[in-house]
């Protein structure tokens, strides 16, 4: 449509940030949105873009962006700390999904080579977007959160070797065996000489252009490219080399400082590839697809949750962990996309079994993006039908009173954040039984000394409150700034018929009134208190008791 390829980006960007914005209201990822706007800009509506040229172009350098700051946050040390629930369950969804996945795509009259494209992309989840909506949640850190991140890194890695695996099997099934070989040898080689740049070069490098933040941006987005080409070139493909990139610097100090920095430029370079792949879509050959893209959307969004959710049971975690972890995978991700993508450019795969995965994900993210948003409130619906994914005596989650002597605490402390843990000492320290409850398994090992009791529990589970010492204590203090779980713990605590005091914590001064008179004896708003009382120092140091 337009002859000046600067008015056509500034027509669809202006597109895509309206799009966006819909999307934000409508609480869905922006990768639906942006697909949405791939489809009105493209040949099937407006005619103002098609997938090719500069577009093409800048989607490439997206997916190579993506994958190396995959490769540059792929922290190992997740998978090793939450042991083997992270490979047990990765690994388990992952051949669940794609072996039943296989033989299900048959069924739908696919062919064994399609079948097996769309098996393994529905075993992907979007990492980019589970992130996403935990950090939104609060919930990176809570126990299902790192189990989450977990087989996501897991996954991560499988899309890789299967990147590979495929790439190889271009060369068709006469030459597959020997240039399987010649990939193994070849990536041997460049696995040698990435890892002698990150032993003798990388750490020097970085170190002396450290010095300027924009030079060691461009050095890392250079690196990334460089390496992408080198990959396409070795006929491992693009994002296979990316992700080394990514990798070869994780080991540096400045992976943090890198990845903070390239995040903004990767969500908006995948803004093109996710509009390119929205314009490819041909709604002739969609329609014919929806009834097989349905079935596997139902596969993804029932099977996936219920795998994870069996594997977790076994293992000997709670229905409630399980489930809140099985939500996670409830859709196909970016990967899954990409995966498609290369099987069509390798001739594989038809348009059709592109659009087909295409549209999957976009049934399935939108879907799940929901889920995830409301999981403690279906949990509660659910519950009751979760008790066979649970051990009698889950042992993986021992909780309050299942081995743990509590004894009779004068305060129960709900979150050990700075906030709280400053507040669990003073109390200690004047003579008061402090029980501290926190998410995070890693700040309850942390915060476990002798100075007061810390145990594992979410105040969002409906059974912590009832497995609790509530009888003697004198107060319940919730320090979690958070509207809906101060809701809940009042609801709770009235529900066990607990008749103590109870205190909780806000960050907006319109909610003291409300949560006052909802039934908190004491409400703290942590930023203005401690103004106020670096105020009253200041204006009588006479007065403050030495530190």
């Amino acid at each position: 449509m337009y002859e000046n390829a600067f008015y056509e980006m500034a027509a669809l960007l202006a597109l895509a940030a309206a799009g966006g914005g819909i999307a934000l209201l409508l609480r869905q990822p922006l990768i639906v949105a942006f697909i949405a706007v791939g489809i009105l800009a493209g040949p099937a509506g407006l005619g103002w873009v098609t997938p090719a040229g500069q577009l093409d172009l800048l989607a490439k350098l997206g997916i190579a962006v993506l994958l190396f700051v995959v490769g540059l946050k792929l922290d190992i040390g997740i998978i090793r700390t939450m042991g083997m629930v992270s490979l047990a369950t990765g690994l388990g969804q992952v051949i669940f999904t794609s072996v039943i996945g296989f033989f299900l795509a048959l069924l739908l009259g696919m062919s064994p080579v399609v079948a097996l494209y769309v098996a393994v992309a529905l075993t992907f989840s979007s990492t980019i977007i589970i992130v996403k909506l935990l950090s939104d949640k609060r919930e990176v850190d809570a126990l299902h959160g790192r189990i989450a991140l977990g087989f996501l890194i897991v996954q991560d890695i499988v899309v890789v070797i299967a990147m590979i695996v495929l790439t190889a099997s271009g060369a068709g099934a006469d030459g597959l065996g020997r240039e399987m070989i010649w990939i193994l040898v070849k990536g041997a080689g460049i696995l040698v000489a990435v890892g002698l740049m990150m032993r003798y070069v990388l750490p020097g490098v970085t170190a002396v252009i450290a010095h300027s933040p924009e030079l060691l941006v461009l050095f890392s987005i250079a690196w990334a490219v460089a390496l992408a080409a080198a990959g396409d070139a070795l006929g491992f493909s693009k994002e296979v080399g990316a992700f080394l990139a990514g990798i070869s610097l994780a080991s540096t100090h400045y992976r943090e400082a890198i990845g903070a920095r390239l995040v903004g430029l990767r969500d908006f370079l995948l803004l093109f590839f996710f509009i390119e792949l929205g314009a490819q879509l041909n709604f002739g050959l969609l329609g014919a697809q929806l009834g097989s893209a349905l079935v596997l959307s139902a596969f993804v969004l029932l099977g996936n949750p219920l795998i994870v959710m069996i594997i977790m049971g076994a293992l000997g975690y709670r229905k409630r962990t399980g489930f809140l972890a099985g939500l996670t995978v409830a859709q196909i991700s970016e990967f899954s996309l990409i995966l498609a993508a290369l099987g069509l450019s390798l001739g594989h795969i038809p348009p059709e079994t592109v659009g087909l995965i295409t549209l999957v994900g976009l049934i399935t993210i939108s879907a799940s993006t929901y889920m995830i948003l409301y999981s403690h409130p279906l949990y509660r619906v659910l519950e009751p039908f979760l008790g066979r994914f649970e051990r009698k005596r889950p042992s993986r989650e021992i909780t309050p009173g299942e081995g743990d002597d509590l004894g009779s605490p004068d305060v129960i402390l709900l979150g050990l954040g700075r906030f709280g843990t400053a507040i669990a000492h003073e109390l200690h320290l004047g003579g008061w039984r402090v029980l501290a409850v926190d998410f995070d398994p890693a700040v309850v090992t942390k915060r476990r000394t002798t100075a007061f009791t810390a145990i594992y529990g979410d105040a969002e589970d409906p059974e912590l409150l009832t497995a609790l010492p509530l009888s003697g204590a004198r107060w319940v203090v919730c320090t979690v700034r958070d509207s809906a779980l101060n809701e809940l713990v009042l609801q709770g605590l009235r529900h066990v018929g607990y008749r103590g005091r109870i205190a909780l914590t806000t960050h907006v001064a319109h909610e003291v009134r409300r949560l006052r008179g909802a039934g908190a004896d004491l409400v703290f708003l942590p930023y203005a208190d401690a103004a106020r009382g670096a105020a009253a120092t200041m204006l009588n140091p006479s007065e403050a008791e030495p530190v």
